[in-house]
């Protein structure tokens, strides 16, 4: 039998979330596929500006996630794939990322069901998801969510196979 999913919130994060996300994220692991060290807050503060830009525009974006308790988590959601010299150009990515005491309890799953809802409803009709090739936690997320791999990439500078699912909606 599988155990239910979390409940999980999802909303357009706040100027003050920089600081929750920067908070929740500052953790060698959870940033072991996201550069490996965590980000300045100024990162933080311009990722979640550059959301809330993206909600107006798009009707989506990556959304702060909250636990039943109402504390932020993390985040996931839908933006234009941020790149132009590799990868999925031109198309929307899903994407989610936990804070460590958060993982392995159904979290990012349930978040992105959530996220694929969500941008169904504004009008996508395909999604990409760009995994890490030894993320294995993401890997497990993107079959639970039934995409399928299209391709590989080395993004510049990483050195490291990044997977390339996808997912029509």
């Amino acid at each position: 039998m599988t155990k239910p999913l979390p409940v999980v919130q999802l909303r357009v994060p706040t100027e003050e979330d920089a600081l929750a996300w920067h908070r929740v994220f500052d953790d060698p692991e959870v940033m072991e596929f996201h550069g490996g060290a965590a980000a300045e807050m100024s990162v933080y503060e311009e990722l979640t500006a550059r959301q809330r830009r993206h909600d107006a525009v798009h009707g989506f974006c990556l959304w702060t996630m909250l636990d039943d308790h109402g504390e932020v988590i993390g985040f996931t959601g839908a933006q234009p794939w941020p790149h132009e010299s590799y990868g999925p150009v031109g198309e929307i990515e899903i994407g989610w990322r936990l804070g460590r005491a958060y993982w392995g309890r159904g979290y990012a799953t349930a978040a992105a069901r959530a996220t694929l809802e969500r941008v169904r409803a504004a009008g996508v009709g395909e999604v990409v998801a760009m995994v890490n090739s030894r993320n294995t936690r993401s890997l497990a997320v993107t079959r639970r969510l039934g995409m399928e791999p299209a391709e590989t990439y080395v993004p510049p500078g990483s050195g490291q196979e990044a997977y390339c699912f996808r997912l029509a909606l």
